[in-house]
Protein backbone atom coordinates (compact mmCIF):
# COMPACT_ATOMS: atom_id res chain seq x y z
CA UNK A 1 0.00 0.00 0.00
CA UNK A 2 2.77 2.66 -1.33
CA UNK A 3 2.26 6.75 -0.37
CA UNK A 4 1.42 8.55 -3.98
CA UNK A 5 2.32 12.46 -4.42
CA UNK A 6 0.97 13.55 -7.74
CA UNK A 7 -0.26 16.76 -8.95
CA UNK A 8 -3.44 18.62 -8.18
CA UNK A 9 -4.77 22.25 -8.94
CA UNK A 10 -3.22 23.47 -5.87
CA UNK A 11 -0.63 21.77 -5.50
CA UNK A 12 0.50 18.52 -4.73
CA UNK A 13 -2.16 15.42 -3.29
CA UNK A 14 -1.11 12.83 -0.92
CA UNK A 15 -2.78 9.12 -1.06
CA UNK A 16 -2.06 5.80 -0.80
CA UNK A 17 -2.39 3.84 -3.25
CA UNK A 18 -2.70 -0.13 -3.73
CA UNK A 19 -2.00 -1.73 -7.59
CA UNK A 20 -4.46 -4.30 -9.55
CA UNK A 21 -3.13 -7.60 -9.89
CA UNK A 22 -2.64 -7.21 -13.61
CA UNK A 23 -2.42 -3.87 -16.21
CA UNK A 24 -5.87 -4.73 -17.17
CA UNK A 25 -7.57 -5.03 -13.58
CA UNK A 26 -10.34 -2.33 -12.47
CA UNK A 27 -9.98 0.55 -10.72
CA UNK A 28 -11.78 2.21 -8.15
CA UNK A 29 -11.37 5.86 -6.63
CA UNK A 30 -12.15 6.59 -2.84
CA UNK A 31 -13.42 10.19 -1.66
CA UNK A 32 -13.04 11.07 2.27
CA UNK A 33 -15.80 12.88 4.27
CA UNK A 34 -15.90 16.24 5.07
CA UNK A 35 -12.49 18.69 5.62
CA UNK A 36 -14.21 20.59 8.28
CA UNK A 37 -15.31 17.83 10.00
CA UNK A 38 -11.73 16.17 10.18
CA UNK A 39 -12.45 13.89 7.54
CA UNK A 40 -9.41 12.47 5.75
CA UNK A 41 -8.35 9.41 3.57
CA UNK A 42 -8.06 7.30 6.79
CA UNK A 43 -11.50 7.66 7.82
CA UNK A 44 -12.41 4.29 8.85
CA UNK A 45 -15.53 4.19 7.16
CA UNK A 46 -13.26 5.42 3.62
CA UNK A 47 -10.85 2.40 4.47
CA UNK A 48 -13.37 -0.48 4.56
CA UNK A 49 -14.61 0.84 1.48
CA UNK A 50 -11.45 0.82 -0.04
CA UNK A 51 -10.74 -2.61 1.29
CA UNK A 52 -13.50 -4.34 -0.20
CA UNK A 53 -12.45 -3.08 -3.52
CA UNK A 54 -8.60 -4.35 -3.19
CA UNK A 55 -9.91 -7.33 -1.20
CA UNK A 56 -11.54 -8.03 -5.33
CA UNK A 57 -8.38 -7.28 -6.65
CA UNK A 58 -9.00 -4.21 -7.72
CA UNK A 59 -6.35 -1.10 -7.66
CA UNK A 60 -7.53 1.47 -5.42
CA UNK A 61 -6.52 4.91 -4.64
CA UNK A 62 -7.74 7.26 -1.73
CA UNK A 63 -6.28 11.06 -1.29
CA UNK A 64 -6.40 13.33 0.86
CA UNK A 65 -8.23 16.64 -0.29
CA UNK A 66 -6.45 20.02 -0.84
CA UNK A 67 -5.38 21.31 3.06
CA UNK A 68 -5.88 17.65 4.51
CA UNK A 69 -2.44 16.20 5.41
CA UNK A 70 -0.09 16.64 3.26
CA UNK A 71 -2.27 18.07 0.62
CA UNK A 72 -1.78 21.42 -0.83
CA UNK A 73 -3.80 24.23 -0.92
CA UNK A 74 -7.21 25.10 1.09
CA UNK A 75 -10.43 23.91 1.57
CA UNK A 76 -12.85 24.99 -0.90
CA UNK A 77 -16.27 24.17 -0.08
CA UNK A 78 -17.06 21.25 -2.20
CA UNK A 79 -15.76 23.02 -5.86
CA UNK A 80 -12.01 22.85 -5.51
CA UNK A 81 -12.10 19.39 -4.29
CA UNK A 82 -13.65 18.10 -7.04
CA UNK A 83 -11.09 18.93 -8.99
CA UNK A 84 -8.96 17.41 -6.65
CA UNK A 85 -10.91 14.35 -7.14
CA UNK A 86 -10.70 14.85 -11.23
CA UNK A 87 -6.68 15.07 -11.12
CA UNK A 88 -6.86 11.88 -8.80
CA UNK A 89 -8.87 10.35 -11.64
CA UNK A 90 -6.13 11.43 -14.18
CA UNK A 91 -3.40 9.95 -12.02
CA UNK A 92 -4.65 6.57 -12.03
CA UNK A 93 -5.82 6.72 -15.90
CA UNK A 94 -1.82 7.70 -16.77
CA UNK A 95 -0.89 4.51 -13.84
CA UNK A 96 -3.20 2.58 -15.32
CA UNK A 97 -3.91 3.07 -18.79
CA UNK A 98 -5.38 -0.36 -19.60
CA UNK A 99 -7.58 -0.29 -16.96
CA UNK A 100 -10.59 -2.11 -17.61
CA UNK A 101 -13.15 -1.07 -15.15
CA UNK A 102 -13.33 2.72 -13.85
CA UNK A 103 -15.36 2.84 -9.92
CA UNK A 104 -15.55 5.54 -8.24
CA UNK A 105 -17.03 5.51 -3.93
CA UNK A 106 -17.14 8.20 -0.78
CA UNK A 107 -18.73 8.67 2.56
CA UNK A 108 -21.06 11.81 3.17
CA UNK A 109 -19.18 14.86 1.45
CA UNK A 110 -16.51 12.67 -0.09
CA UNK A 111 -20.17 10.62 -1.61
CA UNK A 112 -21.54 14.29 -3.03
CA UNK A 113 -18.08 14.99 -4.84
CA UNK A 114 -18.01 11.30 -6.42
CA UNK A 115 -21.85 11.80 -7.89
CA UNK A 116 -20.36 14.95 -8.82
CA UNK A 117 -17.10 13.59 -11.00
CA UNK A 118 -19.42 10.68 -12.26
CA UNK A 119 -21.55 13.55 -14.34
CA UNK A 120 -18.44 14.86 -15.56
CA UNK A 121 -16.57 11.54 -16.50
CA UNK A 122 -18.38 8.94 -18.37
CA UNK A 123 -15.10 6.77 -18.09
CA UNK A 124 -16.99 5.86 -14.33
CA UNK A 125 -18.86 2.90 -14.57
CA UNK A 126 -20.29 2.52 -11.52
CA UNK A 127 -20.67 3.66 -8.00
CA UNK A 128 -20.73 2.80 -4.22
CA UNK A 129 -22.04 6.21 -1.93
CA UNK A 130 -21.97 5.75 1.75
CA UNK A 131 -24.63 8.47 3.38
CA UNK A 132 -24.67 10.92 0.17
CA UNK A 133 -25.77 14.42 2.31
CA UNK A 134 -29.40 14.26 0.70
CA UNK A 135 -30.21 16.71 3.41
CA UNK A 136 -27.41 19.30 2.92
CA UNK A 137 -26.22 18.87 -0.66
CA UNK A 138 -28.16 19.63 -4.21
CA UNK A 139 -28.42 16.16 -5.65
CA UNK A 140 -30.52 17.68 -8.57
CA UNK A 141 -27.38 17.61 -11.17
CA UNK A 142 -28.02 13.97 -10.97
CA UNK A 143 -30.13 14.16 -14.33
CA UNK A 144 -29.99 11.57 -15.23
CA UNK A 145 -27.95 9.88 -13.07
CA UNK A 146 -25.03 8.20 -16.10
CA UNK A 147 -24.89 4.65 -14.61
CA UNK A 148 -26.16 2.65 -11.77
CA UNK A 149 -24.97 2.13 -8.06
CA UNK A 150 -24.89 1.27 -4.72
CA UNK A 151 -26.25 3.83 -1.84
CA UNK A 152 -25.63 2.60 1.83
CA UNK A 153 -27.04 4.43 4.84
CA UNK A 154 -27.61 3.88 8.14
CA UNK A 155 -31.08 3.76 9.97
CA UNK A 156 -30.50 5.92 12.98
CA UNK A 157 -28.66 8.93 10.75
CA UNK A 158 -29.06 11.99 12.56
CA UNK A 159 -26.87 14.15 10.39
CA UNK A 160 -28.35 12.39 7.61
CA UNK A 161 -31.75 11.49 8.15
CA UNK A 162 -32.70 8.02 6.14
CA UNK A 163 -36.04 10.07 4.71
CA UNK A 164 -33.78 12.15 2.55
CA UNK A 165 -31.65 9.38 1.56
CA UNK A 166 -35.33 7.53 1.01
CA UNK A 167 -36.35 10.89 -1.15
CA UNK A 168 -32.83 10.13 -3.55
CA UNK A 169 -32.82 7.14 -3.62
CA UNK A 170 -36.88 6.61 -4.88
CA UNK A 171 -35.60 9.55 -7.62
CA UNK A 172 -32.60 7.40 -8.85
CA UNK A 173 -34.60 4.33 -9.20
CA UNK A 174 -36.98 6.24 -11.36
CA UNK A 175 -34.81 7.10 -14.34
CA UNK A 176 -34.50 4.51 -16.95
CA UNK A 177 -31.73 2.08 -17.04
CA UNK A 178 -30.64 3.28 -14.07
CA UNK A 179 -30.09 0.34 -11.23
CA UNK A 180 -30.07 1.46 -7.23
CA UNK A 181 -28.70 -1.50 -5.10
CA UNK A 182 -30.36 0.41 -1.76
CA UNK A 183 -28.80 -1.47 1.31
CA UNK A 184 -29.78 -0.03 4.87
CA UNK A 185 -27.89 -0.83 8.22
CA UNK A 186 -30.07 -1.24 11.09
CA UNK A 187 -29.42 0.84 14.11
CA UNK A 188 -26.30 2.45 12.37
CA UNK A 189 -25.42 5.97 13.03
CA UNK A 190 -24.04 8.68 10.62
CA UNK A 191 -20.17 7.11 11.73
CA UNK A 192 -21.69 3.36 11.60
CA UNK A 193 -20.27 3.06 14.97
CA UNK A 194 -19.83 -1.13 15.82
CA UNK A 195 -21.65 -1.14 12.27
CA UNK A 196 -18.00 -0.53 9.59
CA UNK A 197 -18.13 -4.64 9.24
CA UNK A 198 -21.60 -4.33 7.40
CA UNK A 199 -20.44 -1.38 4.93
CA UNK A 200 -17.58 -3.37 3.62
CA UNK A 201 -20.46 -6.97 3.70
CA UNK A 202 -22.89 -4.65 1.84
CA UNK A 203 -20.18 -3.30 -0.49
CA UNK A 204 -18.10 -6.63 -0.99
CA UNK A 205 -21.60 -8.54 -2.03
CA UNK A 206 -22.72 -5.45 -4.24
CA UNK A 207 -19.33 -5.88 -5.89
CA UNK A 208 -18.86 -9.69 -6.48
CA UNK A 209 -22.59 -9.35 -8.28
CA UNK A 210 -21.62 -6.51 -10.39
CA UNK A 211 -18.23 -8.44 -11.31
CA UNK A 212 -18.46 -12.51 -10.94
CA UNK A 213 -15.53 -13.05 -13.65
CA UNK A 214 -13.54 -10.89 -11.55
CA UNK A 215 -14.61 -12.99 -7.94
CA UNK A 216 -13.97 -16.19 -9.61
CA UNK A 217 -10.23 -15.06 -10.85
CA UNK A 218 -9.80 -14.20 -7.30
CA UNK A 219 -11.00 -17.76 -6.07
CA UNK A 220 -8.39 -19.31 -8.23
Amino acid sequence: MPDVIFNGPAGRIEGRYHPGQTKTSPIALLLHPDPKANGTMNNKIVYALYRSFVDLGFGALRFNFRGVGRSEGSHDNGEGELSDAAAALDWLQSTYPQASHFWIGGFSFGAWIAMQLLMRRPELEGFIAISPPANRCDFNFLAPCPVSGQIIQGTQDTIVPQPAVDTLVAKLRSQRGVKIDYQLIEGADHFFTDSIPDIAKCASTYLKQRFPKQTQAIAV
